[in-house]
């Protein structure tokens, strides 16, 4: 007698995955519009969008622009966007980032009131966009990033933000105590519900390349003296706890495809929501890799923020987010 014929396999996972039916009812995973966050590029003097050549699909949007772009994404269903600002003129202190003219707060303002009780209006807190030397903070005389006069800086930029409106400020420069000193300097002007989102584990990552051009990055030299080194996965941990005893409502893990390893490990660490940020280099390998017919691209995109959501992010921040979400309420 054949061993199948007596009944063997007596185990048989296959059953689990016999129709799409009840492959729905027990997939472990799922990813959902309201998951995903949209970043988006407004840059100073635009009259039309202008493309990102290195992130096809992408573009430097002008104020009109990033208003119609945010009520598509809100009508897609996304939670939230993530605005970045890129100044027609920038100094060494980055002081249009605290102007309440300059382009990321009046592009915030624009939004608030466009979309703000539809999705989650969010502002990176950073000044590498803005200053003429591209790092995130202010330099020393030696031309080091100064850890403590930079917060100042951050604090400025924070209230900023908030009278712009913004709902939750994204702290990306990775300098020491951040979420303590701008938490303080909202609380103490009355700005106690601005969310705060940690950027905890941010490395310094061979795939933010498309990134500078998208922001027009004036960068000088490398960030790893303050941006985490990729091969430590523990110090990664280290911060996304320093970060939630400082604080911050939410922590990030960036890049996400490339460190899903860490993103697991904070996921399981901290207690408040983890978000992860797919980066611009890994938006322009999957959108390259289509192009050239070698993978299906819907198909790859889903499976990319599928894989960061199983890794335990609780939103992606990602650059296809309204055309995602768009296919998820589509099935």
């Amino acid at each position: 007698m054949s061993p199948a014929s007596a009944g063997f396999p007596d185990i048989r996972p296959r059953r689990l995955r016999q129709s799409p039916g009840v492959r729905a009812l027990v997939r472990e995973t799922t990813l959902e519009p309201q998951q995903l966050v949209l970043p988006m590029f407004v840059r100073e003097g635009l009259s039309e969008a202008v493309p990102i050549s290195s992130m096809p699909g992408v573009v430097q949007h002008s104020l009109d622009s990033l208003r119609r772009a945010a009520v598509e994404a809100a009508e897609a269903g996304v939670g939230g966007v993530m605005l970045f600002g890129v100044p027609q003129v920038r100094d060494a202190t980055g002081s249009g980032a605290d102007d309440p003219d300059g382009i990321l707060n009046v592009a915030t303002r624009a939004l608030v009131s466009e979309v703000g009780d539809r999705l989650v209006v969010q502002t990176d807190l950073c000044l590498d966009e803005f200053t003429d030397h591209g790092h995130c903070g202010v330099l020393a005389d030696d031309g080091s990033v100064d850890n403590d006069a930079t917060l100042d800086r951050y604090v400025a930029m924070a209230l900023a933000q908030a009278r712009a409106g913004s709902h939750l400020l994204g702290l990306s420069g990775m300098m020491d105590g951040q979420v303590t000193a701008i938490r303080r300097g909202l609380d103490a002007e009355g700005f106690t519900d601005t969310l705060l989102l940690g950027y905890a584990a941010k490395y310094a990552s061979a795939f933010y390349g498309p990134f500078r051009e998208a922001v027009d990055s004036q960068l000088q030299g490398d960030r790893r003296m303050y941006q985490l080194d990729p091969g430590n996965r523990r110090e990664g941990v280290r911060e996304a706890l320093i970060d939630e005893a400082e604080g911050a409502d939410i922590v990030m893990v960036k890049p996400a495809m490339s460190f899903l390893d860490v993103l697991r490990e904070v996921r399981d660490a901290v207690r408040v929501p983890v978000w992860a940020y797919q980066i611009s280099g890994e938006y322009a390998m999957i959108e390259a890799a289509a192009a050239n017919g070698w993978i299906d691209r819907r198909a790859a995109v889903l499976e990319s923020l599928l894989s960061i959501r199983r890794a335990g992010a609780d939103a992606v921040l990602t650059y296809w987010a309204t055309e995602a979400a768009g296919w998820l309420r589509e099935r």
